[in-house]
């Protein structure tokens, strides 16, 4: 690592000197719509939309910065399925454009919408777990670019 540079770590583990999170407690409590600090509070007030903070336990939750990774994810997650079966089901049918598309386009779209908030549920659970981006409790600093 160059001089000067100091190695970036996240999480509760013995070397920051946090006490360490359940990361998969906390994963599997953002899948399910909950708090992932008690599991109890709904972790969102709208469709996409996280409460600012849990009403059971008080933990704050505005500052998370999820950003567009669950969209990625899900992009990701709803390809490898639809893709999949497209091919396995191509393969041994012989169906016409017209049934491909009443089969894949709504179940596209469906996949994704269905998706979109447990996975930004769990984004927002591993950043908790991982004290990112204010959930350990100090404000977040952006790194100035430098001119080239």
């Amino acid at each position: 690592m160059p001089k000067g540079m100091e190695e970036q770590v996240f999480g509760g583990e013995h070397h920051s000197g946090r006490v360490a999170r359940p990361l998969w407690t906390a994963i599997k409590r953002g899948l399910l719509g909950r708090c992932p600090h008690c599991g109890e509070g709904k972790l969102f007030r709208a469709f996409t939309k996280p409460v600012d903070k849990c009403s059971v336990c008080g933990e704050e939750l505005h500052h998370h910065r999820a950003d567009d990774l669950p969209a990625y994810l899900v992009i990701v997650i709803v390809g490898h399925i639809v893709v999949g079966a497209f091919m396995t089901l191509e393969a041994t049918s012989t169906l016409t454009l017209w049934q491909h598309a009443l089969i894949w386009v709504p179940l596209t779209f469906g996949l994704a919408i269905a998706l979109l908030q447990p996975v930004k549920g769990a984004v927002i659970g591993l950043q908790w777990a991982l004290y990112m981006h204010g959930f350990g409790g100090e404000k977040d600093e952006f790194e100035p670019h430098s001119q080239v």
